[in-house]
């Protein structure tokens, strides 16, 4: 072997450890091939991206995606039922290896998770009584002591309700599916949502409208938690969401749940 190859040989093997090193031990992509299942959180009241019809049957935008990522990782999807004040906490402690419904960007989950490459771009829009649309389209309208504003826990709802609507009388209601009863039956003005949502259930509900969808007065954008410092894990689901973009596979769920 000429001396200048044996130098190499040499130098490919001690850089081994270090490659070795750079793999996690335990990556989420080991213990889902070694179990055969994604466990999968989510808090399964958010339309269009996860709602749970029945005790354990989940669907909507997310939920047809999960399938796709889980089908890529030759495993079986498993829901894991969470809520939005407890996503955090359950995500921390290893009960899934992904969680998704609708879940926004904000650099308070980031310091605790990991983000997918975010998959759409959903800012914050208040939903209300058609009627009083013209009320309600900018955020200072929004903010007046006289204005009720409902707000589900523990998420960039809340948080949204609490940093900028602070002179508005503002009412916690837990149940994310009722909260939209609340605004109908005019016991409560307004709700600040993602634009995805509000549209949604601006369709469902004809009473409501979406002020101004196009135009969110925050913008925010959606994307799955992953666990904090799995690099591979994180590639993988990134390049399959990539692939799914580019395929169209994301394109045609989109427009299953979220039609023009």
């Amino acid at each position: 072997m000429p001396k200048a190859t044996k130098v190499l040989a040499l130098l490919a093997v001690a850089a081994l450890p270090c490659i070795a090193l750079a793999q996690p031990a335990n990556s989420t992509l080991s213990r889902i091939k070694d179990s055969g299942t994604l466990r999968i959180c989510t808090p399964g009241d958010y339309k269009p991206f996860s709602f749970e019809k029945a005790p354990g049957a989940f669907e909507g935008l997310d939920v047809d995606l999960m399938q796709t990522l889980a089908a890529a990782l030759q495993a079986k999807p498993q829901y894991v039922k969470t809520s939005w004040s407890n996503l955090m906490a359950d995500f921390v402690a290893g009960k899934c290896d992904i969680a998704v419904g609708g879940i926004s960007v904000t650099l308070e989950r980031q310091r605790q998770a990991y983000y997918s490459a975010p998959y759409m771009i959903n800012g914050k829009t208040p939903l209300t009584r058609c009627e009083n649309v013209a009320k309600y389209q900018s955020i200072e309208a929004i903010n007046q002591p006289a204005v009720r504003v409902i707000a589900n826990p523990g998420g960039s709802n809340e948080r949204f309700a609490r940093t900028h609507l602070g002179r508005a009388q503002l009412r916690i209601h837990t149940d994310n599916v009722t909260i939209f009863d609340e605004v109908i039956k005019k016991n409560a003005d307004v709700f600040v949502t993602e634009a995805a949502e509000a549209i949604v259930q601006s369709k469902a509900h004809p009473e409501l409208c979406a002020v101004n969808p196009q135009k969110p007065l925050q913008y925010a954008e959606m994307a799955y938690l992953l666990p904090q410092g799995d690099d591979v894990f994180k590639h993988f689901v990134d390049q399959w969401l990539h692939l799914s973009t580019a395929t169209g596979d994301f394109g045609r769920a989109r427009a299953r749940w979220l039609p023009e």
